[in-house]
C-alpha cells in the first residue's frame, strides 16, 4: 500500500543511486560508454526504496539506521547484478563465452570487477552515509505522515 514512508525511501535511494553512479563514472577509464547506466541505477533505487525500505519503516531509530544500511546494500547488490548481466550480454554477443555456464559465471565475474571500483573511500562513504540518512528520513516520514 502506498504511503509517505515508501515514497521518501524510494526518493532517497534514487538520489543515492544518482550520486554514487556519478562517482563511479568518474572512477572508470576515460572513453567508457555508460549509456543508461545512471537511469538503470536510479530505477533500481526507486524499486529497492519502495519495496525493501518502505515496508520496514516505523520500528525506531536504530532499526531505521539498519533499514537504511540494508537498503543501500540491497541497492548495490542489484546494481552489480544488473550491470554485470548487461556486460555479460554484451560479451556474449561478441562470442566471448564458450558455453552458457561460462556466460552465467560471467555475470558474477563482471559484478565482482565492478565491485572492486566501489572500494574507493568516497564511494563507500557515500553509500554508508546516504543509506543511514535514507533510513532516518524514511522513519521520520513514517512518524509524520502515518
Amino acid at each position: 500500500m502506498p504511503n509517505a514512508a515508501r515514497l521518501v525511501a524510494a526518493t532517497c535511494l534514487a538520489l543515492l543511486a544518482f550520486v554514487v553512479s556519478g562517482q563511479v563514472m568518474d572512477l572508470m577509464p576515460a572513453g567508457t560508454g555508460f549509456g543508461y547506466f545512471t537511469w538503470v541505477n536510479v530505477t533500481l533505487g526507486v524499486l529497492v526504496g519502495w519495496i525493501v525500505m518502505g515496508k520496514r519503516a516505523g520500528r525506531g531509530t536504530t532499526a531505521a539506521i539498519n533499514n537504511g544500511l540494508t537498503g543501500a546494500v540491497v541497492l548495490v547488490f542489484w546494481a552489480l547484478f544488473v550491470q554485470g548481466g548487461y556486460e555479460m550480454v554484451r560479451q556474449a554477443l561478441r562470442n566471448r563465452f564458450d558455453s552458457p555456464l561460462e556466460a552465467v559465471l560471467g555475470i558474477f565475474r563482471n559484478g565482482a570487477d565492478f565491485a572492486a571500483i566501489l572500494i574507493a573511500p568516497n564511494v563507500l562513504a557515500a553509500i554508508v552515509i546516504g543509506g543511514i540518512l535514507a533510513g532516518l528520513a524514511t522513519e521520520q516520514a513514517w512518524r509524520r505522515w502515518r
